[in-house]
């Protein structure tokens, strides 16, 4: 895939002023692979309220759980007189009439799922909103500026399709100035793009589970994978010494039938026939797998940011029964919750990376409080055209290119600036 520069003005270098327990997050892997999932859960949620906010604002405080203060250390600048940077996750979406700063005519990374536009959705809504921190501003991603803080650096996406939904947001932001060249094989998962004005690359490494795994029956999609919860997956941490900057991120792919692998024997299964096979949780699979991803990051001369999940939303069904992400603007802060299994993943990646603190340049990247109210970002039924007899889940896991995921970029680009001006006093 090769990208068209484009020629549209550039964006002024300002801030912008412009159901179950477990169902929701299955669809991510039934979505794109179509591997039936089997979905043996209650519909039980947990009840984590959001303050109430104005009708122009969503805010999110960080009431999902306790705030992760231990994982944000930040400090002054060497000027002591320097205000310190404020929680760039504690904020609220607020009205953005600017947007989008691209369309599905200007970038050609965008993947038919993706690609609500081009299926017809009719509302523009849910493009117009930005994110405000409290107290103080995020910055409009600004592709030049962009470019030229990573010149001569590489930066690697590893995780599932989410990940990879995020890398083409960057992708498609960039595209108004640079042009990357697609160095990688046609049909190859995995992807390398090269921005050869400026020697950077940008990459993709799939890896849903984030460690070693096989499938039992490499033939049929619908068989169980083995997942080897205590070894690393060489797909990415063989090439970590290629890349200055890594984002990480994986959970969806934890809910289908799997057996778990310990200390080289079979510790247990999750949704398998085997009578013998201790029964776990996938909490017990997902907690091992990340503490042993980020293991792998103890010896990365770089800086990665683990993003934490970013919540399915499926309401008036699970996904295989008609759940549906039909709103056209972000909930207000009291009108919705993370669904129970949600809110675990989201309490262990930040307790596991508290857990390594001091072992790695681990950062936290929070998606978790900021897209919790964005119920109005995903696909729904506008990844594909409607056919006769024909049903099809609809998708509200993945993210509309443009849309709400595109923020994201702002929080990787002030991220970056915040690494680079050395505002971190330890890793987390």
């Amino acid at each position: 895939m090769k990208l068209e520069a484009l020629k549209p003005p550039l964006p002024k270098p300002q801030t912008r002023i412009k159901t179950s327990k477990f169902i929701p997050l299955i669809a991510l892997t039934c979505l794109l692979t179509i591997i039936p999932i089997y979905y043996p859960f209650s519909h039980k949620k947990l009840l984590l309220a959001l303050p109430i906010g104005n009708e122009n604002t969503i805010k999110s405080t960080s009431p999902l759980l306790p705030p992760p203060k231990p994982n944000t250390p930040t400090r002054r600048r060497s000027d002591s007189s320097a205000p310190p940077e404020c929680d760039l996750f504690d904020g609220e979406w607020i009205p953005n009439p600017d947007g989008p700063y691209y369309t599905n005519e200007t970038c050609d990374a965008i993947q038919e799922h993706q690609n609500c536009m081009k299926f017809g959705r009719p509302d523009t809504g849910y493009l117009k909103w930005r994110w405000k921190p409290d107290g103080c501003e995020l910055p409009l991603f600004h592709p030049n500026n962009f470019l030229e803080m990573l010149r001569g650096k590489s930066l690697l996406f590893v995780g599932d399709s989410v990940a990879r939904n995020h890398m083409q947001s960057l992708i498609c932001l960039l595209s108004k100035v640079a042009q990357p060249i697609d160095v990688s094989e046609a049909t190859a998962e995995n992807r390398l793009y090269r921005y050869t004005d400026y020697n950077l690359s940008i990459s993709i490494i799939s890896s849903p589970y984030l460690i070693r795994t096989h499938k039992t029956d490499p033939n049929d999609f619908t068989a169980p994978y083995h997942l080897f919860l205590d070894e690393f997956d060489p797909t990415w941490t063989a090439a970590l010494g290629e890349f200055d900057y890594l984002i990480i991120s994986a959970a969806h792919w934890f809910f289908r039938p799997s057996y778990f692998h310990l200390n080289g024997a079979l510790a247990g299964c999750l949704y398998c026939s085997d009578p013998n096979v201790t029964r776990l949780p996938s909490s017990f699979a997902y907690r091992r797998a990340l503490r042993t991803a980020l293991r792998a990051l103890d010896s990365f001369r770089g800086v990665a940011f683990l993003r934490t999940l970013a919540p399915s939303h499926f309401e008036g069904g699970p996904w295989d029964r008609g759940g549906d992400c039909a709103r056209r603007r972000p909930f207000r802060r009291n009108e919705t919750a993370l669904e129970e299994f949600a809110a675990e993943v989201y309490r262990i990646q930040l307790e596991e990376l508290e857990r390594g603190k001091g072992k790695g340049n681990v950062r936290l990247f929070d998606a978790t409080k900021v897209m919790v109210v964005r119920a109005d970002g995903h696909p729904s039924k506008y990844g594909r055209w409607a056919a006769a007899n024909q049903t099809v889940p609809n998708d509200c896991v993945h993210w509309c290119l443009p849309g709400p995921i595109d923020a994201w970029n702002d929080f990787l680009q002030e991220l970056l600036r915040r690494e680079l001006e050395g505002y971190y006093t330890s890793s987390l």
